[in-house]
């Protein structure tokens, strides 16, 4: 086997069983222990895993790229989700946008739209759309993220908390099969779980290599995500843990 196949193969074993010692990978693997230890630091350089004492766990994701950097990272990938997702927006729906780099996609793709409701707490999907005459928008108010131009706090919670929303697209550094939609980040839980609350189709948009991934804070059960939309790069495996699930998965 391939180094790179191998890697990979390491990578699928963690998802699936979260730790591991570097006995139990070598013998998995029937390989020496020294080439599994050569394989996990090629990974955890990568940032996709890390060690452990004795062993090595699936990386957990503790933050996320400055807005400018996330903004060109897999960029072609997330034009093509913000073109799928568009594709189940409807004239006349009335629908959230949550903040970030793949749902401003969204809002793109959905400026020729006729007679949509738009509620965001994104000033960037807000400005974007201004210039759509027949996109009504929403915007939630709060605190402004200066990096991000994204709002959140008690003033966006209570704007969610008055809406009654046919679709809402939801944003994620995280996002596991067993473990539904997590963040890394305990303030922006609320504004996210106000939107899931207000709207009756969740839908989750989120390039590849946010799958598989969990981070500290749990903000919906799988149970509760309705649709996901992904880019086509994502791996056969992950498509079928995801099939497993009442999740309606578009690839994009």
């Amino acid at each position: 086997m391939l180094p790179l196949e191998r890697q990979k193969g390491l990578l699928e074993f963690l998802k699936q069983n979260h730790a591991s010692t570097v006995s139990d990978l070598a013998a998995h693997f029937q390989v020496h222990e020294a080439t599994i230890r050569r394989d996990l630091t090629t990974l955890e350089k990568k940032g996709l895993m890390k060690r452990t004492h004795g062993g090595v766990m699936l990386e957990e994701v503790h933050s996320e790229p400055s807005f400018q950097v996330r903004e060109s990272v897999q960029y072609e990938e997330k034009e093509r989700i913000g073109n799928r997702a568009a594709e189940l927006i409807e004239d006349g729906d009335n629908i959230i946008l949550d903040s970030g780099t793949t749902t401003l996609h969204i809002a793109k793709s959905i400026k020729n739209k006729k007679n949509l409701t738009v509620v965001t707490n994104d000033i960037n999907i807000a400005a974007t759309l201004r210039f759509s005459k027949s996109i009504k928008v929403i915007v939630t108010g709060g605190v402004l993220f200066h990096e991000s131009y994204m709002l959140n706090g008690m003033i966006t919670d209570e704007t969610l908390s008055t809406v009654n929303i046919q679709k809402a697209f939801l944003g994620t550094p995280a996002f596991h099969h067993e473990k539904g939609l997590t963040h890394f980040d305990e303030y922006l839980v609320s504004a996210k779980r106000g939107m899931i609350r207000a709207a009756k189709r969740i839908i989750v948009t989120a390039d590849h290599t946010k799958i598989g991934r969990v981070s500290i804070h749990s903000v919906a059960d799988i149970n509760k995500i309705d649709d996901l939309v992904i880019g086509k790069e994502l791996e056969e495996a992950d498509i079928k843990r995801l099939q497993n699930t009442d999740i309606q998965l578009h690839l994009a």
